[in-house]
């Protein structure tokens, strides 16, 4: 897709988002970064995540700096479809229309098989699964939203992604960077057929797919483990090769934001192989280009969650 962006695009590029409204999942990391990115730009920012004390503490912080900025947090735990369920009543309760969704919160490479508590493998139901859920009980805000968009986090890792219909929840073979790779394929189809639907169905929405490259967040050491061979490379080379979490957020930002961003594109770190840079239109995987897994995926996602985009 030929796009023309900006080859030094940051947060000083972003439009003013005043009278914009944007829910973020994710408390720490890349999800904190973009929170903050959007308070100072002069959204309606909605931090949605799991853990309260965390979410008070991120909201403290971004109010140090911001003072006179319009960010909450809600309680959300993705891992659960009851606790998504109830945000979106609470959200939808609370207000008429949602103008931005960014799907970013994850989940990674934890060394033994665990579940979620409707028993999908943690990855895919929370990475994938769980936001799909959530997509679907925002809908209706979105869809009165103005010029609305929904940006999903995907990853590098997708490029060695494959959807395995028979072992989607790795019951029987649970390998943590399969399992990770999956549910981050999983995460751009839906994007792309999120956009299918949209364009299909008249809702109006632009959804986008975009990744962080390598960044220095929490998401290696809370999922695999510090000591992990993953852990160990960024405590030794994280300078080196990861971004901070800061710019990692930009490519997020830039789809969520930027004038020039179109509905169905994927956007990432511009060098390094895309683990660093300024965001530009990133490389996409040919299965993560099949409509026909994606619908699959779809319904079969339609069931699992219990949902319905109407």
């Amino acid at each position: 897709m030929k796009e023309n962006i900006k080859s030094n695009w940051s947060i000083a590029d972003i439009p003013s988002q005043k009278g914009r409204s944007v829910v973020i999942t994710g408390t720490g990391g890349i999800g904190y970064e973009t929170a903050l990115a959007m308070t100072r730009a002069g959204a309606e920012v909605i931090m949605a995540g799991r853990n309260s004390d965390k979410g008070a503490e991120a909201i403290k912080k971004i109010k140090k700096l911001i003072p006179a900025g319009n960010i909450c947090f809600e309680k959300l735990d993705l891992a659960d479809l009851a606790s998504i369920e109830a945000f979106g009543e609470r959200i939808r309760a609370q207000r008429k229309s949602l103008d931005i969704l960014i799907n970013n919160a994850a989940v990674m490479n934890p060394p033994l098989r665990k579940i979620t508590i409707d028993g999908f493998e943690l990855q895919m139901g929370t990475n994938y699964l769980g936001h799909f859920a959530l997509t679907a009980q925002l809908l209706p805000l979105l869809q009165k939203g103005n010029k609305p968009r929904v940006v999903t986090l995907s990853s590098l890792a997708h490029l060695q992604g494959a959807i395995n219909f028979d072992d989607l929840q790795s019951e029987l073979n649970y390998k943590p960077m399969v399992s990770y790779s999956q549910s981050k394929l999983a995460c751009l189809m839906f994007a792309f057929e999120l956009q299918r639907r949209s364009d299909a169905a008249g809702w109006g929405i632009s959804s986008m797919g975009a990744h962080p490259g390598i960044s220095r967040t929490e998401l290696i050491p809370n999922g695999a483990g510090k000591n992990s061979p993953a852990g160990i490379v960024r405590r030794l080379f994280g300078p080196i090769l990861f971004q901070a979490a800061a710019h990692g957020a930009w490519p997020s930002l830039y789809a969520a934001t930027a004038n020039e961003a179109k509905g169905g594109a994927y956007y990432g770190p511009s060098r390094m192989n895309e683990m660093r840079g300024y965001p530009t239109v990133a490389k996409i995987a040919p299965q993560a280009k099949d409509a026909a897994v994606a619908s699959k995926l779809w319904e079969v996602s339609e069931k699992l969650t219990n949902v319905k985009f109407v």
